[in-house]
């Protein structure tokens, strides 16, 4: 019994080990695993690991890498995870005054190019959920299967939850672009703005989109489930998911079922999934 409870305390120190390695992991500012692209007019931080299929990975408004941070290291395991911060957000500056969804999913189209990738899965969230589907739009052929979690396709109360329009509305009535001082404070109203006339996408747009497609919400999302469903009978080849008990934060709130069913859609044959 001794020497079986010995091994049992080493494997699980191990283990722990392990887990605490990967959780001190500085997702988003890794320098081993990162580099600086020239994109577009922009640096644009990227970081890479594993190796695979490339899985590409999106974040949300004002997040980084680091916002995978429950999600790299069981997707490294399988796939080429490639995570970048997106222009003006992260390490990924961008000085210039205008910001759109568009020319995000051309940064990302660019970034494949830089980094001599034909195509890769993809998975999106939040904002970047509309990258990812902006991203198959235009530029199908980076995209073999998509997943976008939390994303809408125009910024009202039809597809975003009235109570956090509203909090929005108020906060741009209140707010004097001309009062804004610092690089960080027009950097930050420039993300704001972005959410709050963008995206402009109609449904009909993304009857273009011919590749397997995820589409992810929460039943407690900021996106209104009704939008979210609209995103899914619009798209030809698409699947509904939507988690019980859970939030916006869909791969946060449910990391370890998220990350599964994810790997489940991208790894199986599309017909059988």
């Amino acid at each position: 019994m001794d020497r079986l409870l010995l091994l049992l305390i080493v494997l699980w120190g191990a283990g722990g080990c392990a887990l605490s390695q990967r959780q001190a992991i500085p997702y988003g500012n890794n320098d081993p695993a990162g580099q600086y692209f020239d994109i577009r007019g922009i640096k644009m931080y990227c970081e890479v690991y594993g190796n695979g299929q490339p899985l590409l990975m999106i974040h949300g408004n004002g997040g980084s890498i680091n916002a995978f941070k429950n999600n790299i290291d069981f997707f490294a395991k399988k796939y080429r995870v490639i995570v970048a911060d997106s222009r003006a957000q992260g390490k990924s500056v961008d000085s210039q005054d205008s910001l759109s969804f568009e020319m995000m999913a051309d940064d990302e189209a660019a970034l494949l190019n830089a980094m001599h990738i034909d195509s890769a899965y993809v998975l999106g969230w939040s904002d970047g959920g509309i990258n990812a589907l902006l991203l198959a739009m235009r530029h199908p052929e980076k995209v073999s299967k998509l997943a976008s979690t939390g994303a809408n396709l125009w910024p009202d109360s039809t597809a975003i939850i009235p109570s956090l329009w509203r909090s929005d509305k108020k906060y741009f009535e209140k707010t004097d672009p001309h009062g804004l001082k610092t690089s960080k404070e027009k950097n930050d109203w420039k993300l704001f703005l972005l959410d709050w006339y963008q995206p402009n996408i109609p449904l009909n747009a993304l009857h273009t989109i011919q590749c397997p497609s995820l589409i992810i919400g929460g039943d407690h999302d900021l996106i209104r489930v009704e939008h979210t469903a609209a995103i899914y009978e619009n798209i030809p080849n698409a699947y509904l998911w939507i988690l019980p008990n859970s939030s916006h934060g869909t791969l946060i709130d449910h990391f370890d079922e998220f990350n599964r069913k994810v790997d489940e859609f991208f790894s199986s044959p599309f017909h059988k999934w």
